[in-house]
C-alpha cells in the first residue's frame, strides 16, 4: 500500500513531528511511503524519502523540494509544465498540536476528499483541549483527576493543596507543564504555561499514582498495544516524553494483573469507539487504589506509538482499508425549483 505522511505544521510541535515522520520512516517496512512536509507558513512541500534527516529542514533545505496544492482528490505538482496527482492510496496525518492535533488537517482532508488515518475533526477538537476531554470522559462515565481551569488575568482560588500540576488547555508534548511544590512556586510556573496557551488546566498531583499507556484502532477488527508502564522521576515531562519516542524497538509490557488490563482496555474502547474511528490513538491512564483514571487521550502519538505493536505495518494495512467515507449527498435543487414553480403559478 502507498502512504503519503504529512508532518510538520505551524505548531510548538513542529520538531517533534519532523523527528516522527523520520522515525515511521524507519519502521514502515512492508509499505511505500511519500512525505508532505507543512512548513510554519504553512506551504506544502513533496520530501524525497532519502531527505527525511532533521537538518533537511533545519537548514532550510526543503524550500528547494516542489510545492504541492491540495486541490479535490488529492495533492498536486507541477512537472514539465503539468500538473500532476502525487501517487498514493492513503495519506496518515503526523501533524503533532496545532493543524494536526487541532482538525485543521481532518477538516482539509475531509474537504478534498482525502482518504487518511487520523483523528476526525470531532475527536480532534475534543482531545486538543483538555477541558473538553475531561468533560468528555466523564460522559462516557470514564473517571478523571478533579481539576480547575484558569484563564490568564483571571483570579480564582486553587481548592488543592500543593502539589499541584499546571498544563496548557491546548497543547501536547508535555510543553509548559510543571508541578508546583509550593505557593511561592505558583506564579512562575503559571506564567510558563501562559506562554503557550490564555488558559491552563490545574489537578492535584497524586503521589504513588500509577501511569499506563495504551494504543490501539479499529479496522475490521481490535487492534490493542501491549499496556506500558513509563519510566519516570515525578512526571513524564518533554524530554522523558519525546527525546526518547525515536525509539524502533518494541518496549516491554507492563506487569498488570488481567482484571486491571481489562479496566484499561475497555475504557480506552469506549473513548475510541465514540470518536476516533479510523485514527490510531494513545490514552495515557492513572491508577490509585486499583481505580482507573483518564489522564489524556494522544489523537496522533509520537511516531504513532509503533515501538508499542508487533506488526505496525499490519495494523496500518487494516485501518487504511476500513476507513469510512462520509456519505454522498445528493443535489437535486428539487426544494428551490418547486418554490420557482409556485411563484411562477402566483
Amino acid at each position: 500500500m502507498k502512504f503519503a505522511v504529512i508532518f510538520g505544521g505551524s505548531s510548538f510541535e513542529h520538531e517533534i513531528s519532523i523527528v516522527s515522520a523520520i522515525t515511521v520512516k524507519k519502521v514502515i517496512k512492508k509499505h511505500q511511503l511519500q512525505f508532505i512536509f507543512v512548513d510554519s507558513n504553512r506551504e506544502f512541500y513533496l520530501i524525497e524519502p532519502q531527505n527525511m534527516k532533521s537538518k533537511y529542514f533545519s537548514s532550510y533545505e526543503y524550500k528547494k523540494a516542489p510545492k504541492l496544492t491540495l486541490k479535490k482528490g488529492g495533492f498536486f505538482y507541477k512537472s514539465f509544465l503539468k500538473e500532476k496527482k502525487l501517487d498514493f492510496d492513503v495519506a496518515i496525518n503526523l501533524i503533532h498540536g496545532r493543524d494536526g492535533e487541532d482538525g485543521k488537517m481532518a477538516s482539509l482532508l475531509e474537504f478534498f476528499s482525502i482518504p487518511y488515518i487520523g483523528p476526525r475533526i470531532e475527536g480532534s477538537v475534543i482531545s486538543y483541549n483538555k477541558l473538553f476531554t475531561k468533560l468528555f470522559a466523564k460522559e462516557l462515565g470514564v473517571e478523571v483527576i478533579d481539576y480547575i481551569t484558569l484563564k490568564q488575568d483571571e483570579k480564582k482560588a486553587i481548592p488543592f493543596e500543593f502539589p499541584i500540576i499546571i498544563k496548557p488547555l491546548r497543547l501536547g508534548s508535555s510543553i509548559g507543564v510543571s508541578v508546583v511544590k509550593s505557593k511561592e512556586e505558583l506564579s512562575y510556573a503559571l506564567d510558563v504555561a501562559f506562554e503557550f496557551d490564555n488558559e491552563v488546566l490545574i489537578e492535584p498531583f497524586i503521589e504513588g499514582i500509577k501511569e499506563y499507556n495504551l494504543a490501539g484502532a479499529k479496522g475490521s477488527s481490535w487492534h490493542l498495544s501491549i499496556i506500558e508502564e513509563p519510566q519516570k522521576e515525578e512526571f513524564l515531562d518533554f524530554e522523558k516524553k519525546y527525546l526518547d519516542f525515536s525509539r524502533d524497538e518494541q518496549v516491554m509490557a507492563a506487569n498488570v494483573e488481567e482484571t486491571l488490563k481489562e479496566k484499561i482496555e475497555n475504557n480506552f474502547k469506549k473513548i475510541y469507539e465514540a470518536l476516533f474511528m479510523g485514527a490510531l490513538i494513545r490514552c495515557d491512564f492513572f491508577v490509585k487504589d486499583n481505580k482507573v483514571y483518564l489522564n489524556e487521550i494522544n489523537p496522533i502519538p509520537g511516531s504513532l506509538a509503533n515501538y508499542l505493536f508487533s506488526d505496525f505495518d499490519q495494523i496500518l494495512q487494516d485501518i487504511a482499508t476500513n476507513l469510512h467515507s462520509e456519505k454522498n449527498i445528493k443535489i437535486d435543487y428539487l426544494y428551490i425549483n418547486n418554490i420557482q414553480k409556485a411563484k411562477g403559478k402566483a
